[in-house]
């Protein structure tokens, strides 16, 4: 299958290339624009909706690819099918957003019904955890696995949609942590993921082609609450291969976005603002506000993304050897630099920073200590 897979990519990138100029001709037909104001980077009218290419490669793709695979499970076809029928729910409502704006509430319906169709349709939970430091797997009831699907599918397809702020980077960041989830399927031997991601990754890739900067069109929220969908989806299988991979894997492998959200909500909380009231404070406003170009910026990210998902192959890989202590090591790095990087470039706020300036105290006691003994 996997050679199938990789021409399955080869299409979806082909497609992505011839799609997305017409999509973005169709957005200015029918008056998907974003329009700058400020709270945007950009300074002219720019075509929304570019995501609507991404989702048409890969479903095109599928298509083509599908009648040649004959081994699937009866898992692997409801989770596809889930895949497809609750990824079109989303982009269907990222479309109307894109061209009509529509309210928070009405997008968050749009999500939750999604992800219902996901959970209730087709029976994909999170049934199982495996706790890291715990050789014994936790399996959850109902009553808490379906709401915690439904919450996982949701939060991990609005944090995407937050971090789409540069020409790129939503897309970028994505397509990395998909490509983080293909190297563990294939590790895991799970041909049936490392088939959707492969298709991803070819449509991202055409995309990125016309919407790194300088962007000819934006994927919108067509494109991002897609591939928020598709990450949280994808991340599922964290979850369900207990054997292997621990309950922390899947934040990892989204590390990015889902840190970002994180902030952004302390920061509002600490502001006393609303958790969904937009600002200029996330993380890839805090890189230019602080001098790093637009391309640097959306560079810099995509190598925190990148080692995000190093340490992510890295913890799951070391599980296959039940090395515990590894997963202890990753989780207190990744928090480690999660909150220095967030003090230095003031993700929270920029008098936050408790450890710097515990550092900072702790290095003139020791400059006093020194001169004292002078």
């Amino acid at each position: 299958m996997l050679m199938l897979a990789i021409i399955g990519c080869i299409v979806s990138l082909v497609l992505a290339l011839v799609l997305t100029p017409l999509v973005k001709k169709f957005a200015f037909k029918i008056g998907a624009v974003d329009v700058p104001n400020a709270r945007k980077v950009h300074t002219k009218i720019m075509p929304r909706m570019g995501g609507l290419a991404i989702y048409l490669a890969f479903m095109i793709s599928m298509l083509v690819v599908l009648p040649f695979v004959t081994d699937f499970s009866t898992r692997d076809t409801n989770f596809i099918k889930a895949f497809l029928i609750g990824g079109s729910l989303i982009v269907l409502t990222g479309a109307l957003d894109d061209r009509f704006q529509l309210s928070a509430k009405v997008k968050l319906l749009g999500q939750l019904i999604a992800a219902s169709v996901v959970v209730f349709g087709f029976g994909i939970t999170v049934d199982f955890v495996n706790i890291p430091f715990n050789d014994n797997f936790s399996y959850l009831e109902s009553w808490v696995s379906i709401p915690l699907t439904i919450f996982w599918i949701v939060g991990v397809t609005n944090a995407i949609n937050l971090i789409d702020g540069l020409d790129g980077l939503a897309a970028g960041v994505s397509g990395i942590a998909i490509g983080t989830i293909l190297v563990m399927s294939l590790l895991m031997g799970n041909m049936t993921v490392a088939l959707l991601c492969l298709l991803l990754l070819g449509a991202i890739i055409g995309f990125l082609f016309f919407n790194f900067h300088p962007a000819k069109i934006f994927m919108g929220d067509t494109g991002s609450l897609f591939l928020g969908f598709c990450l949280a989806m994808l991340s599922l299988l964290g979850f369900k291969q207990i054997a292997i991979v621990s309950f922390i894997t899947p934040l990892i492998i989204i590390g990015v976005p889902l840190s970002d959200t994180f902030f952004a909500i302390i920061r509002r909380w600490l502001q006393k603002k609303p958790i969904f009231a937009p600002d200029k404070g996330h993380l890839h406003h805090c890189l230019r506000e602080i001098g790093f170009s637009h391309r640097q910026s959306v560079l810099l990210i995509y190598g925190i993304a990148a080692f995000f998902g190093i340490l992510a192959v890295i913890q799951s890989s070391a599980a296959l050897y039940e090395a515990n202590w590894v997963t202890f090591v990753v989780i207190c790095v990744m928090m480690f630099f999660l909150q220095i990087g967030a003090e230095v470039i003031g993700l929270v706020g920029k008098t936050k920073r408790p450890i710097l300036n515990l550092f900072a105290r702790l290095r003139m006691k020791a400059q006093d200590v020194k001169g004292s003994k002078l």
